[in-house]
């Protein structure tokens, strides 16, 4: 039989089995992490004793020659080979004979596809954690440029209160950091080793599973090797982690495609981002964010995909398994676009000033600071906002705004109203006055971006 496991067999697989059950296809993809987990296996077989050091060496050498392969492009992978395993080792076989056979000794594909998944994750989150850091430090350039420029704050898409253009920003300089706090905090889960698990009850061989760890750089061994083999959590949390990173992605996508709109034109994004269209030689369409924001959706599926693979599972490995690899791939190779292109996008986009100043003296969202105004003078809120609902109502009828009225109209309603309502109804000071931590204060906003640089180098 061709098949390195075909002694029981009497027969040759079907072709439709074989193409309907190989993963070589996808998890080629690990081609490197696999060498890497079985130069690791073998030096520790070698040096326990397990199999002569010699032949130890031999294999050492015949997997670095296929690595320097892989890395070239040189590498055939077939199908009729099932799996980056199994494609490995028979190219192994080819390079240094039937010595090549004796990698095998104390593993299973079970615990070796675990370990490389393991392997692959561990490298794209440290990768991604810094691609999310690059799009942080976007945020910040741009938010330190815009402290004083306003733009209308929104609630229900509803203008609400005045804000620091900067602040509006930076919120999703914090959505980004609790996103790499996770990916930190994960890579905790990531980097634990499963090598040494055997198929599913360990292995008859004196291995030396700590030894595996070491070279491979892994902090923790799994205890139990029948979870170890099964385990998939760890693609879960990131899976998980992905989506809420893309939601947070779509978010600020939504708001570009907005603000760049010819209703807002609140920013314009640079040439660079943006492509016009077939018919209409006037439009600049803001595909970039639209896109990112529609790819949300396959992290999303990704996430309920494997989450669905899992839940009916028994112990210890099954073949359902193998559909743990192309939802992964897929969410690392989103991220990695959808971060590289964010960050130069925010970097690059032209704010207009001007323009979202003039949005914010055509609308009522001062109105709140009357009615703070109107507390300080002794009048309680309650009766303070409906005296502003009703200086609102008069003002859209008068087809005025609240800077518009003058002080005989602002007595009509309250004896109160002194000429100092006119300085606390500017948008500079609605803005200032918001002094608490946290706040939209210039003040508060500059501490914020301190303490986000210092988040950065640490």
């Amino acid at each position: 039989m061709s098949k390195l496991w075909g002694g029981r067999f009497t027969k040759e697989t079907n072709k439709l089995v074989e193409e309907f059950t190989a993963s070589i296809s996808f998890d080629q993809k690990l081609a490197k992490e696999d060498i890497a987990g079985s130069l690791a296996h073998v030096q520790m077989l070698g040096e326990c004793g397990i199999i002569p050091k010699e032949d130890a060496e031999t294999i050492k050498q015949g997997l670095l020659k296929i690595k320097e392969k892989v890395d070239q492009n040189e590498v055939e992978f077939l199908v009729e080979d099932e799996d980056i395993h199994m494609n490995i080792e028979k190219l192994l076989i080819e390079e240094i004979g039937a010595v090549g056979g004796k990698l095998h000794t104390g593993r299973s594909r079970n615990d070796q596809v675990a370990t490389d998944m393991h392997l692959y994750l561990r490298t794209k989150t440290t990768e991604i954690i810094k691609l999310v850091e690059d799009v942080q430090l976007s945020i910040i350039k741009q938010a330190k440029e815009n402290i004083e420029t306003l733009i209308p704050g929104y609630t229900h898409l509803q203008r609400a209160q005045p804000v620091s253009f900067a602040h509006h920003l930076m919120a999703y300089f914090w959505m980004f950091e609790r996103d790499k706090e996770r990916l930190v905090d994960s890579l905790k889960r990531i980097n634990w080793l499963p090598l040494g698990s055997g198929a599913l009850a360990g292995t008859t061989f004196p291995i030396n599973r700590g030894k595996v760890a070491e070279i491979l750089g892994f902090e923790t061994i799994y205890p139990n090797s029948m979870d170890a083999v099964s385990d998939r959590d760890f693609i879960l949390e990131f899976l998980s982690i992905g989506s809420i990173i893309m939601t947070h992605i779509s978010r600020l996508s939504e708001e570009m495609v907005l603000w760049s709109s010819q209703e807002f034109q609140f920013i314009e994004l640079d040439d660079s981002f943006c492509t016009g269209s077939s018919i209409m030689p006037q439009k600049k369409n803001p595909d970039v964010p639209e896109l990112l924001r529609g790819k949300t959706g396959r992290t999303y599926g990704n996430l309920i995909g494997l989450l669905t693979v899992l839940k009916g599972l028994p112990l210890a490995y099954n073949k359902d398994l193998q559909e743990d690899k192309e939802g992964m791939f897929d969410t690392v190779e989103t991220l990695e676009g959808s971060l590289k292109l964010l960050a130069p996008m925010i970097e690059t986009m032209t704010v207009n000033k001007d323009i979202m100043r003039k949005a914010i003296n055509n609308d009522f969202s001062n109105a709140t600071d009357i009615a703070d105004y109107l507390v300080t003078k002794g009048l309680p809120f309650r009766e303070a906002h409906e005296v502003i609902g009703k200086i609102v109502l008069y003002s859209i009828q008068s087809n005025k705004f609240l800077l518009d009225l003058s002080m005989e109209e602002y007595k009509q309603f309250s004896d109160l109203f002194e000429n100092d309502i006119f300085e606390v109804l500017a948008p500079e000071h609605v803005v200032a006055v918001r002094n608490s931590f946290g706040g939209t204060s210039p003040n508060q906003v500059k501490q914020q971006i301190k303490l986000a640089e210092e988040k950065i180098q640490q």
